[in-house]
């Protein structure tokens, strides 16, 4: 299935299933990015692939999901790397490192893996190594109202689920080399995941609820006004 084809079947579907609000899209930059959204459940994917309109799109989809109807067929039209979310997978890395080199939109989740508690957890380092490494700006998006409970809740009453994207500001990460790194890549994920907090609302921020960092971006936020 061609990639415009997909896009446009997902846009029907989740206009039927869905009210979706896309806020700030118009900030990412033209060229290459890297997009980091929270992981809250399985409708995640599509609701990116609804509010972007780009087709260089890099993505790393589970394995485990080669075979399924939807979303093997969503990797295949958007040609997905393929992700053993359990090992350190560095075949799937050094693919997705090639093609960043060779530019385009990644998107990606830094938490790895869909909250169990529908709020942030904690993300993992590979987002920033992956920014670090590529040069990549990277693009905060907040998603809301896509936890399968409430979908298929919703979906059971025949009601529309009620769903928001919103993009954050892009923003560079540096890691140096040498010492220090492993500290470097740690507060740059913490940074990540502290923007994509201050975008949205408070129950869901798990985590990073109480983090200094996002007192002080909703703050500056609230300053702007």
């Amino acid at each position: 299935m061609k990639y415009k084809t997909l896009r446009s079947i997902i846009r029907f579907i989740m206009n039927v299933i869905a009210d979706v609000e896309i806020v700030g899209m118009e900030r990412i930059p033209e060229g290459n990015v890297l997009l980091a959204a929270n992981h809250l459940g399985r409708l995640d994917t599509a609701v990116l692939l609804y509010a972007i309109d780009r087709e260089d799109i890099i993505m790393a989809v589970a394995e485990k999901y080669k075979n399924h109807p939807l979303f093997g067929a969503m990797g295949r039209a958007v040609d997905a790397v393929w992700l053993n979310r359990f090992e350190a997978d560095f075949s799937a890395l050094r693919e997705i490192l090639a093609r960043m080199k060779k530019g385009g939109l990644m998107v990606i989740a830094p938490e790895g893996t869909r909250s169990k508690t529908e709020a942030l957890q904690e993300g993992k380092m590979g987002v920033a190594f992956l920014a670090g490494k590529s040069g990549y700006p990277v693009l905060p998006v907040a998603l809301t109202g896509t936890e399968d409970r409430a979908i298929i809740e919703n979906l059971k009453r025949f009601r529309r689920s009620k769903i928001r994207a919103v993009a954050g500001e892009p923003f560079m990460i540096e890691i140096p080399k040498g010492s220090g790194r492993e500290q470097a890549m740690r507060d740059a994920t913490d940074e990540i995941m502290c923007r994509i907090a201050a975008e949205l609302p408070e129950r869901y921020r798990g985590v990073y609820r109480d983090s200094p960092r996002v007192k002080a971006l909703l703050q500056k936020r609230q300053d702007a006004l």
